[in-house]
This record gives structure tokens, C-alpha cells and sequence, in this order.
């Protein structure tokens, strides 16, 4: 502390973070919306499709003759965990699902780092299922997809943005 000395502060650098929500705004663009696949402002709109996606996907698993758990308030990485009931006195392993719930017309799906991470650990077990919405709520779906994620998400990257198209072809059929 002897050697230490007070003097003016130089500032070498700076950088100025705008919103991108008020550049768009400043521009007199129009908001993103979910049916272009980019991201809704509208967080009602997005709470209720998501709603819709995960009421289609509960009454799927019960007609399989499933009970369902919804997990998705714990933020492990999947939103539903589905128990097939016993078979010859055995319980089958569980099925963690993910679920998607996207408008249709929409052209992404977007998925956290958390959620990828967890398709990995928890291997066949975990399953991406996807709802369309159409405007009057009707869903179509869920299209299952096992295995859904084949890239580690780069360092740093919280989701990644997959074609919903993509996924669409590698989906299981249900009946």
C-alpha cells in the first residue's frame, strides 16, 4: 500500500448497448413475428400455444395409457415425464418429452443448451414432441422426434435455432 497512489482515471475503452427491440422501433420496422419462425414480443401468444402444445401432448400420453407428470416449472430440461404402466409386473423406464408448441407457418424451433444437454444424458429416454397451432387452436400433432439433437451447441450459445421442417421429417408417427 506504500507504492500505491492516487491519481486521475483513464478510460480506455467504452461500448454503448442498445436494445435491439428500440433500433427496430427508432427504424419503423414492424415486430418479428412467430409466424415468419422469429421470436413473438407477445408473451400471452406464446404462453397460450405453448398451453395448447402441452394440453395435446398430456392427452396423448394418457391415450397410450400413460400417467403424466408436468415438470416443466423445475426447468430440468424436459417439460413431461410419461410412465407407461406395467408390463408382466415391471415398470418400463420413463419418457422425458420436451415440448414444442409452434404457430403454424412458423419456420424455427428454438431449443436452450440446457435442454439439448439433457437429450444426451438421458439418451433414448427423452423425446422432442411438436405441436402446431393453427389460428382457431387446433393442434396437429405431437410429432415425436427421438434423438433430436446431433450438434454440441458452441461455447457460450444459451438455444439454437432448428429447422422445424428438419425436425418434422425425423419425427415418429402417432396415431
Amino acid at each position: 500500500m506504500r507504492h500505491v497512489t492516487n491519481g486521475t482515471p483513464v478510460v480506455l475503452g467504452g461500448a454503448l448497448v442498445v436494445p435491439v427491440g428500440l433500433l427496430r422501433k427508432l427504424r419503423g420496422e414492424p415486430a418479428p413475428d412467430a409466424a415468419t419462425g422469429a421470436f413473438s414480443a407477445d408473451p400471452e401468444a406464446r404462453s397460450h400455444i405453448e398451453q395448447l402444445a402441452m394440453n395435446g401432448v398430456r392427452l396423448a400420453e394418457e391415450r397410450r395409457g400413460c400417467r403424466v407428470v408436468d415438470v416443466s416449472v423445475q426447468k430440468c430440461g424436459w417439460d413431461i415425464t410419461s410412465y407407461e404402466p406395467a408390463v408382466n409386473g415391471r415398470l418400463p423406464e420413463s419418457r422425458h418429452i420436451e415440448v414444442k408448441g409452434r404457430v403454424k407457418g412458423a419456420s424455427t424451433v428454438t431449443v436452450t443448451k440446457n435442454e439439448i444437454f439433457e437429450s444426451w444424458n438421458q439418451g433414448v429416454k427423452y423425446h422432442l414432441a411438436i405441436v402446431i397451432v393453427d389460428e382457431d387452436d387446433s393442434i396437429n400433432g405431437p410429432h415425436y422426434v427421438p434423438h433430436p439433437f446431433k450438434e454440441e451447441p458452441g461455447w457460450g450459445v444459451s438455444s439454437v435455432n432448428y429447422d422445424l421442417k428438419a425436425l418434422l421429417e425425423r419425427a415418429i408417427k402417432t396415431t
